[in-house]
């Protein structure tokens, strides 16, 4: 049985969207890293990024419409060289801001005011750290990522970010094989716990995230001759009720050339919006924030066991944010 087809039997119709409380700007695919299950496939040679003509369209439409966050992603969003522009301007029109980072870019030369202008700009962040042990962020980030992250991670906390409750620190755990995030509640104690006990490091929330079969993750999958197995695993986990609370149903995310998708993991894809305009020059307030969701195998993913959105796990949950 197909998503949708599983989806019309628990629901009696397909996934439409609810509304847009999220405009999701991916600024490119460049990074200064090249993780093993990026979904993004991101890395140092990539070279699409958003020009600047497409951030201002972004802009206006934030302007423009009842959008209450701006959830800025990338490749490393930071590389891209309108990404100070995009947030202080987004922040001067009044919107909410995240922006999801993967902590070892702010020891990059030139990036190391990150956490400052985080701060003078009211910027949630959500920080990938896969795990809390060494070797595994090592073995999924490359070499010597982890102290970086560690390094990163006090910068935020000696400006009050994960202390102070105005500046919201997240961190993102991603399985480091092909198995189902267990409890995001039980692993948010134990990254607590252990960050704390070992270097007096301080976060609000943590996201459990399971991998997508899309991009790198997915050729890992075919290489190791996992991926059907995998599939199954996901399929076989079906929770319906992580339907009303998929980010899909809240968010439309923008391309780096401006498409339209249903998510971030769509847009990895190829797969478009399905009704009305497909370009953030034509957007749509109205008619995107009732479109069917364009739906595949990959959106197994999502709601599998717990489920998650770029908001962690959402089973129960009436609503994405």
């Amino acid at each position: 049985m197909n998503f949708e087809e599983t989806v019309i039997s628990v629901r009696s119709e397909p996934l439409r969207a609810i509304d847009i409380k999220t405009l999701q700007v991916n600024l490119g695919y460049k990074c200064n890293l090249s993780c093993t299950h990026c979904h993004v496939e991101a890395g140092p040679y990539r070279d699409e990024m958003m020009d600047g003509e497409t951030v201002e369209a972004v802009l206006d439409v934030l302007r423009e419409n009842p959008i209450e966050t701006v959830d800025i992603t990338g490749g490393s969003p930071e590389l891209n060289s309108y990404f100070r522009h995009l947030v202080s301007e987004a922040e001067n029109a009044g919107k909410h801001i995240i922006c999801r980072t993967n902590l070892a870019i702010m020891l990059e030369h030139g990036m190391r005011d990150l956490p400052e202008f985080y701060k003078e700009n009211r910027v949630e962040i959500t920080a990938s750290l896969p795990c809390y042990l060494a070797d595994n962020v090592d073995r999924m980030r490359g070499n010597g990522t982890f102290l970086k992250s560690i390094e990163a991670l006090k910068m935020l906390n000696n400006l009050g970010y994960g202390i102070d409750s105005m500046l919201k620190l997240n961190l993102v755990y991603n399985p480091a094989g092909d198995f189902i995030a267990p409890s995001q509640q039980a692993l948010e104690d134990a990254y607590k716990r252990e960050l704390f006990s070992r270097f007096g490091i301080s976060f609000n929330r943590l996201y459990a995230f399971t991998n997508m079969p899309v991009g790198r993750f997915r050729e890992s999958l075919v290489y190791t001759e996992s991926f059907e197995s995998y599939m199954e695993k996901l399929t076989n986990s079906f929770n319906s009720d992580t339907l009303n609370g998929l980010m899909c149903r809240h968010l439309v995310n923008v391309g780096w050339d401006g498409r339209l998708f249903d998510c971030d993991f769509n847009q990895m894809l190829n797969v478009s919006v399905n009704d009305g305009p497909d370009h953030i020059n034509d957007f749509d307030y109205s008619a995107l924030g009732d479109r069917k969701i364009k739906v595949g195998s990959h959106c197994y993913g999502c709601t599998a066991g717990n489920g998650f959105t770029c908001m962690g796990s959402v089973s129960g949950r009436a609503a994405y944010g």
